[in-house]
């Protein structure tokens, strides 16, 4: 059956994979998440590492806007704070260097 629907143009994993990481991206999630789920649905790695680097995604935007959403504007400063924004960014799913880019911007505020 899928089969016969790929063989139609119907049904697409590459089409899947960029339509799946543009609908979590829109919800706050990052790239390191996305492709953990997308993994667990069956979608090939290399398919998965195509559909990343052919989104149109700034993941450090994007981190930027779910740790305001989570946290507001001026979350302050101290260490327990900063531990808690770090978690979370990972949990989302985010990677280091995108969310050293929130945390340090957040040192502005000071």
């Amino acid at each position: 059956m899928l089969d016969s629907l790929a063989g139609e143009r119907l049904q697409s994993d590459a089409r899947h994979a960029e339509s799946y990481i543009r609908s979590r991206a829109d919800r706050g999630y990052g790239p390191r998440r996305i492709a953990a789920e997308l993994k667990v649905r069956g979608t090939a790695a290399e398919q998965i590492r195509c559909a990343l680097d052919a989104a149109d995604c700034d993941w450090s935007a994007l981190a930027r806007r779910a740790d305001r959403k989570k946290f507001g504007v001026d979350p302050g400063g101290g260490f327990d704070v900063m531990a808690k924004r770090r978690r979370y960014l990972e949990y989302r799913g985010f990677a280091a260097d995108q969310i050293k880019a929130v945390l340090n911007a957040s040192d502005d505020f000071d």
